[in-house]
Parts: C-alpha cells; sequence; structure tokens
C-alpha cells in the first residue's frame, strides 16, 4: 500500500487511550510538590515517573500498529458478522437505489421467487404495487399492502441517505456522498388476514323482515286458504335464513327478526336476496303477489347499534315502496330488489293519523314555513299552497319559502297571486325565512326529502320542528330529525298527498278555488293528465278538489307551450336513438327554452309511446350542467339507474344532475351505467 491506514479513535475508546497520558500530567504536577516537602522523597518520585512515562511512550509508539490492527480485525469481523445476520434475518429485505432497482437482497426475499427474477429488475416490474411514487421523500417510514404469488405483505419502506451510510462505514466526518437508497422489509400477513377476515365473517348481524302487504294479500285469497298463504310466507322465510345457517322469529303476524354471521349475509347479498322473488312466487289462488321488505344492519360497534341500523334499514326499505332489501352500515346504504311497482294502498288511515299530529305541531307553533325543492314545479307550489290554507283555518301565519320561479311554474304562481284573498308578502325568499324564524317556528318540506336541494337547507338547521309531505322515494340522503315524516311512495304526487291530509285537519279544510287549482295542477302535472302513476286515491284526491271549485279548463291553459318548446321537444323525440332496442335515449336542445328541463321530461315522456319501449332518458344542459329525465311505464325501475348517477326520483319518473361534463360524455356514462345493471341482473 502507497500510504498507512489512519484510524481516527472517537468517543469512550479515545477516552481510555488518552487517560495514562492525562495522569502523567498529574504525576509530574504531584512530583515537583513533592520536591518542596521533601527532597529525597522527590527524587525517588522522579524515578518511578521517568520509568511511567518511558513505558507509556513506548506503548503508545510501537503497540498502536497492533491496537490499530485489532480494532481493524474486530470491525471486519464485526462487519462479516452483521451482514452473515442481515443475510440470514428472517424477513425479506431488500436494498433499492433511487429509481426502484433492486441493488442487494437477502435469502428471503430470494426465496419469494427465483433470485434471477429480482436481480437488478425494478421492484414495480415485479411487485406492481410498488410504485416508485409512494416511496418516502424524507426520513419517514411508508407502508404498502401488496399481493405476491398469492400471499398478503405489508412492505415498509425508508429512504438511507449515502452520507450517513459513509459516515457509519468510514469513521471519517467529513464524508460527503450525494444520494440515497431505500430499504424494504416485507412482513407477511396471509394468516394475521385470514385470522382478521374470518372473524370479521363470524361478526353478528341483525335485521328485520316485514310483509308490505299482508292484509291485503289475505282478503284477496278464500278464507279456507287464508293460514295456508302465512304457512308458505313462514316456511319461505324460515327456509331461506335456515339455509344460510341463520336465526329468524316471528315477532308479529307480519314481521320477523333475523340474526345472521357477516358471511351468510354476504351470500345474501350476492344472490340479490333471493328471497324477495321467492315470496313473490308464492300463488295459493291471491290475486295480489306478496311482498317483502327486508332491513339488514352490519358493522356497528355493538350489537345494539347494528340493531339501530337494521330500523333504520328497514324503514327506509318502506319508504322507498317495499319488495326490496337495504343494507346498512355506518358509512353508506345498499339496496337490492325494488323492481316491482308499489302497490296502492285504498285505507285512508295512515292520511288521517298524519293530518292530526300535523294540525296539533300547526296549532303549536307560533309561525309555520313551508318550501319544496329548488326550481320548484306545479306539483311543490301546489302542496305549499295547500298546507298555508290548512294553517290559514288554524289561524296561523305560514309563509311559502320560493327563491327562483321557473317560467312553467310563472303561471300558476300569478294566478295564485292574483286571487282577491292573497296575503301580500307570504312568499318570501330563502333570506326572509331566516330573518323571520325562530326557535318557536316550524317548517314543513313537501315534494322533497333530501335536505340538499330543499329550497334553503339552513332553514333546516334553525327550527326545532320539521315536517316532511313526500311521495319521492327515500335515498341515502334524508332529513334528519323531522318531528313528523310521511313518506308515501305510492301517492302519485305531493298535492295528492296534501289534498287527503286537508279533508282531516280542522274537521275538513275550507278554500277558494285557486288553491284548488293549485293542488289540482299538480295531481295533473305529475301524473300525465292522469295517465300515470293513478290509483284509486288519485281520483278520489281530483274529485275532492273539483268539489272546492278546481277549474279544468284554466289549469289545461296553463300547461299550454311555447312554441319554441313544442318543436325543442319534437327536435328531441326525432333525435331519439334506441340502444338495446328496449331503451330511448336523447339530447333536448336548452337554447332558446325558458325551461329546457320541463321540456326534456315531456320528451320522456312522449318516448314512452314508441312500442316496445321500456324506458327513455332525455338529457339537457341547464345552468352548466346535464340534466337527465328519466321515465318507465311499469317494466323498469328508472329510480335505482338515476341513484346510480347521484339521483333519485320515483320509480317511473326520476332524475339526475351531471357536473363538468357535455351531453355526449352523459350519454355515454347512462349507455355504461345500463349495461352494468343489466350484467349484474339490477334490471
Amino acid at each position: 500500500m502507497s500510504g498507512k491506514i489512519k484510524i481516527k479513535i472517537n468517543g469512550k475508546l479515545r477516552a481510555y487511550v488518552q487517560a495514562p497520558l492525562l495522569l502523567g500530567v498529574i504525576l509530574l504536577l504531584v512530583n515537583l510538590w513533592i520536591y518542596f516537602i521533601d527532597l529525597r522523597a522527590g527524587v525517588i518520585l522522579t524515578a518511578f515517573v521517568a520509568v511511567y512515562v518511558f513505558t507509556m511512550v513506548c506503548m503508545l509508539v510501537f503497540a498502536r500498529p497492533a491496537m490499530n490492527a485489532e480494532l481493524i480485525s474486530f470491525a471486519t469481523e464485526y462487519g462479516q458478522i452483521q451482514k452473515q445476520l442481515l443475510k440470514e434475518l428472517e424477513l425479506p429485505h431488500a436494498l433499492l437505489d433511487e429509481s426502484g432497482r433492486i441493488l442487494w437482497m437477502n435469502r428471503e426475499f430470494e426465496k419469494l421467487d427465483s433470485k434471477e427474477r429480482f436481480q437488478n429488475k425494478n421492484i414495480h416490474s415485479v411487485m406492481p404495487e410498488m410504485k416508485r411514487e409512494l416511496f418516502p421523500d424524507d426520513d419517514t417510514v411508508k407502508e404498502i399492502d401488496l399481493v405476491f404469488f398469492e400471499k398478503e405483505y405489508r412492505a415498509r419502506i425508508k429512504r438511507i441517505a449515502l452520507n450517513d451510510m459513509a459516515k457509519l462505514t468510514e469513521g471519517k466526518e467529513d464524508a460527503a456522498y450525494d444520494g440515497y437508497m431505500y430499504a424494504v422489509y416485507l412482513f407477511d400477513r396471509t394468516a394475521l388476514n385470514l385470522a382478521l377476515k374470518e372473524l370479521d365473517n363470524q361478526s353478528v348481524t341483525v335485521g328485520y323482515i316485514y310483509i308490505d302487504n299482508y292484509e291485503e294479500a289475505l282478503q284477496s285469497v278464500e278464507d279456507v286458504g287464508r293460514s295456508l298463504l302465512g304457512a308458505f310466507i313462514d316456511r319461505q322465510v324460515n327456509q331461506y335464513i335456515g339455509d344460510l345457517d341463520g336465526i329468524v322469529r316471528k315477532m308479529e303476524k307480519d314481521k320477523y327478526f333475523v340474526i345472521l354471521r357477516k358471511s351468510a349475509l354476504n351470500q345474501a347479498r350476492e344472490d340479490k336476496f333471493k328471497l324477495l322473488e321467492d315470496v313473490k312466487g308464492i300463488n295459493i289462488g291471491n290475486e295480489i303477489s306478496v311482498t317483502l321488505s327486508i332491513g339488514m344492519g352490519i358493522g356497528g360497534l355493538t350489537y345494539a347499534q347494528n340493531c339501530e341500523f337494521a330500523r333504520n334499514a328497514i324503514d327506509l326499505a318502506l319508504g322507498r315502496g317495499g319488495d326490496q332489501a337495504v343494507v346498512k352500515n355506518k358509512d353508506n346504504l345498499s339496496y337490492y330488489g325494488g323492481k316491482s311497482q308499489a302497490k296502492e294502498t285504498t285505507t285512508r288511515v295512515r292520511a288521517r293519523v298524519k293530518a292530526q299530529a300535523l294540525e296539533e305541531i300547526i296549532s303549536t307553533r307560533d309561525r309555520i314555513f313551508v318550501m319544496g325543492h329548488r326550481n320548484g314545479d306545479m306539483d311543490s307550489f301546489g302542496a305549499m299552497a295547500g298546507i298555508k290554507a290548512a294553517a290559514q283555518s288554524l289561524q296561523k301565519s305560514c309563509y311559502i319559502v320560493l327563491d327562483e320561479i321557473t317560467p312553467s311554474l310563472q303561471p300558476l304562481v300569478d294566478l295564485y297571486k292574483g286571487h282577491t284573498e292573497y296575503e301580500e308578502g307570504s312568499i318570501v325568499s330563502p333570506q326572509q325565512a331566516l330573518e323571520l324564524s325562530d326557535a318557536n317556528c316550524a317548517v314543513v318540506v313537501v315534494d322533497v326529502n333530501r335536505p340538499s336541494i330543499t329550497e334553503c337547507p339552513e332553514l333546516l338547521k334553525r327550527c326545532k320542528t320539521i315536517v316532511v309531505l313526500d311521495h319521492h322515494r327515500q335515498g341515502q340522503e334524508t332529513i334528519e330529525n323531522a318531528t313528523l315524516s310521511y313518506v308515501e311512495p305510492n301517492a302519485s304526487s305531493a298535492c295528492e298527498m296534501v289534498s287527503e291530509i286537508l279533508q282531516y285537519i280542522n274537521n275538513g279544510v275550507k278554500f277558494k278555488g285557486v288553491v284548488a287549482d293549485c293542488l289540482y295542477s299538480g295531481i295533473v302535472m305529475d301524473t300525465q293528465s292522469f295517465t300515470t302513476k293513478t290509483g284509486v286515491r288519485t281520483f278520489e284526491a281530483a274529485a275532492f278538489l273539483r268539489r272546492n271549485g278546481a277549474d279544468v279548463t284554466r289549469v289545461r291553459k296553463m300547461f299550454r307551450e311555447d312554441a319554441a318548446d313544442y318543436m325543442a321537444k319534437a327536435e328531441a323525440v326525432r333525435n331519439a336513438e334506441v340502444y338495446r332496442k328496449e331503451y330511448v335515449i336523447s339530447y333536448c336542445k336548452s337554447e332558446g327554452l325558458k325551461s329546457p328541463t320541463v321540456v326534456a321530461a315531456q320528451a320522456a315522456n312522449d318516448l314512452l309511446n314508441i312500442n316496445g319501449v321500456k324506458a327513455s332518458f332525455v338529457m339537457t344542459e341547464y345552468q352548466g350542467q346535464i340534466f337527465i329525465s328519466a321515465r318507465s311505464i311499469d317494466e323498469v325501475n328508472v329510480q335505482i339507474i338515476m341513484e346510480k348517477l347521484g339521483g333519485g326520483g320515483h320509480i317511473n319518473s326520476s332524475g339526475a344532475q351531471l357536473k363538468n361534463t357535455t351531453a355526449e360524455a352523459a350519454v355515454i356514462v347512462v349507455k355504461n351505467t345500463l349495461d352494468t345493471m343489466i350484467q349484474e341482473g339490477e334490471i
């Protein structure tokens, strides 16, 4: 070698080497002090100090190379042992360069696959989950879950600066190396994840099963067959839950309580809750098919919380019209079934009970606010006018909250304001409503049950008493903490519901013909002139309004269209595309139209007149968004289709709004949604 190896000794070892020299200096000082005390003692101590210093100098001069050699030997042996231990570490470990290329690996890492598969390869090409952008950029440790050869691992990645490594290996404080490496450790979590999954599958879920139309189904069977029908339903429910290794107990004649393992619930979700179809297939002469509503709670921290989730789920299933299953956990909801048209109930008992509760609420509040959804239509405004009439009959102040009046609604609002008994200032803006509201006010929400699309969502937070009257099926977003909730998906419109309620408030509310016109207009609009979603109670409500002065001719004139609207609707029908032979998709131009969304909805209704069409979808651009109007007659539930796109509505009249997109892209989204749902058997 051209030069000597210099080892810089630091730390405790340096202190041990320098200690004898420091003691020698102290001994010389002591020796000088002894001379002042006794000369002979000083001479003797001087001789001893000379021997001591000579010995120390010889050791430092002649023994230092041997000591350096021993240190180098120890460091080498220690490094080899450390390297061997790292090589034989039972944890897969590898070193990567800055780009993620594998530079070194221990034996356990090699055992994952052949060494040739890893050597000098980028780890991303071997383990796709290990993306370079996921590596840490500082001293933090990043964790990545990955699957390799059917085994589950958690990878921990730490960045190591080469400058720090140089100091450790060379012992130089002034070492300057740029760059860094990555150390990767793989922890096998296959067995742990399997155990956690098995534990999760064994967790308990609870649920409720309700028979939607038990009394109606029994009435359609002869007396001798009624007990047999109930026995068949019990057998189907018990057999289905028994096959899932669950427990079912009958609480009432039409209600069951269910306990299942989570794995069994997942099995039921995979078969789309086949029990719904099994029970509908029961036929012993009953004219009405039996339908079920199922609510399941899962993922709660306690059994009580799961039970609460199940209660919320069954309420939601019933509120959406029944014949479906709803699974609720802490974060979201899942819907299954709901393909059939909900059966209308002929009894008004529920309407009478809700009317009495509403009367009590209105009577005990100082001020009442009533509002519908944004971009209100005739159904929402008619229902608001009806609630205001009820409040007036109880001698309570009532304000209609209305922001922007759409062109299609303007004629009805003008008719209402033009009445001689119209109270000036009873129609207020959302801001005025917030200023007038206080703790002893109530807000009645009509024709909508989603708080985000109400006319004034802030008013729901301001008023402690909330009443919801709606005919749309409930979705995941609902108005919480409602004092009174009357959601009836079987009803044709909110105006029909309000018309029924008015007959039971204050022994029958007496109102003028203009209010009857508003309510009648809402029913006509939502039923398309009594051609869709029309039942016995719809005609009874219409007859009640006619007796109270509803003018059919005046209402019909309000539904007349502008020439531009009529031609735009005709153009949308002409350019319609038939998709999968059963669905029609079209686009309605919005230029020059006052209410493009209304025209699009009318075009969707007209497209249903084409033979063989199950559902229609018409898109239009409005306020920077793409509005989708979906319509069907009875073969397809367009609500569940629109819910996939973030919308909702009724089983055969729904809609959705798409932001930051174009009409062409919206058409593709609708087609892809139809393809997916058809493939999965949802429609």
